[in-house]
């Protein structure tokens, strides 16, 4: 019997790359369900490739989304969906009681302990699409949570990585979204150029793998070759090496927990140079931020992404520079005060949510901003 899917954002990065996995696979799996925010065109192409699915247009209008997620059936659901808004449908899917193939990393940095919480209750699996968690979800899989000292993660450091403090003063948009290894959507470009991206990572891998901060650690690896590391407690390092391909990580969520043939990131070792270095927190403070926010109250990792996005936006709009992404993140978490030790439920984070919104967007109004 063939695997009934969900897919989540079908029109965007994640949706593209999904869908030619669930291509390769098509005796595997079945499309029940296809949605997108604005792009009515393509969605309509799928659906004449797929006349099966049904396909939910949103338009910004999430209501609709979330029943048809309700109703779907699916076995498996697979989130692309782009930022905070994405939060509800990862709920959705997991109340639906279909597995979660979670590629909206904001779902678990803003709400993963009710997440993790309700997908226990419904006894559904919450399975990470990007390429680092996979790789470290398979790998503390293989060698066991218990075994695992510290939690490796790799950066590739973006576009910026050879430049100076005072050259990214002057970077533009267009010079951020020139990735050098990865073909992503325009969000997570910006975020990988600036670090934010890893450091939702860092986030992220500390909800999904119960490790503490001081026990996740960065390195710059620019080739996107290895993309997660386990060190042992007996000091053994274990990676995942593949090439720079996020269908890989779709078809590994998709397939979990099997391990079935791919033709997606094979590797050739015959011409492969590897190098690592240590990550410049100085020039790249997003990374250092994240783990302030991971060190602070329950509410700054939701905090340091809505903050991050809003910044993000005015970057891309030209009203700020690259350097202030981090000054609009820093003020904004230093004026989040909570005495909650846990987030008690959704309607709280989204209220935290909204109320980072309104910091970051009245200090880019101010325009008190550093140089």
């Amino acid at each position: 019997m063939k695997k009934r899917v969900a897919l989540l954002g079908a029109t965007g990065s994640i949706g593209e790359s999904s869908l030619d996995v669930l291509r390769d696979k098509c005796d595997q799996f079945e499309l029940v369900l296809l949605t997108a925010n604005k792009n009515a065109d393509e969605l309509a192409k799928l659906k004449n490739e797929f006349p099966k699915a049904v396909t939910v247009l949103t338009n910004n209008n999430h209501q609709g989304l979330l029943e048809a997620i309700e109703n779907a059936g699916a076995d498996i659901s697979i989130n692309g969906i782009s930022g905070a808004v994405g939060l509800a449908s990862s709920l959705a899917v997991i109340k639906a009681g279909s597995d979660l193939a979670l590629a909206n990393k904001e779902s678990i940095v803003m709400a993963g302990e009710l997440l993790f919480s309700q997908a226990r209750e419904k006894n559904v699996s919450v399975i990470p699409i990007d390429s680092e968690h996979m790789a470290l979800y398979k790998l503390i899989n293989a060698h066991g949570r218990e075994n695992t000292k510290e939690i490796i993660l790799t950066a590739s450091g973006g576009p910026f990585r050879n430049l100076s403090k005072e050259e990214l003063k002057n970077v533009s948009p267009k010079d951020a979204l020139a990735h050098p290894t990865w073909n992503m959507g325009q969000k997570i470009t910006i975020d990988s150029a600036s670090l934010a991206n890893k450091g939702l990572e860092v986030i992220e891998a500390a909800r999904y793998f119960d490790f503490p901060p001081e026990k996740i650690k960065v390195v710059i690896h620019p080739q996107s070759i290895v993309h997660s590391m386990i060190r042992l407690h007996d000091g053994a390092v274990y990676a995942q090496m593949s090439k720079p391909d996020m269908r890989l990580a779709i078809h590994e969520a998709l397939t979990w927990p099997k391990t079935v043939h791919s033709p997606f990131g094979i590797l050739d070792f015959d011409s492969l140079h590897l190098s690592f270095e240590k990550p410049d927190m100085g020039k790249f403070p997003m990374l250092r931020l994240a783990y302030d926010a991971l060190n602070g109250n329950a509410f700054l990792p939701a905090a340091y992404n809505a903050a991050n996005e809003v910044a993000v936006q005015a970057f891309f709009d030209n009203r700020i520079g690259f350097l202030d992404i981090s000054h609009v993140v820093g003020y904004v978490l230093g004026k989040i005060v909570s005495s909650d030790a846990n987030i008690p439920d959704i309607e709280t984070v989204m209220e935290w949510d909204k109320k980072a919104r309104e910091l970051a967007e009245d200090f880019i109004s101010s325009k008190n901003l550093e140089g």
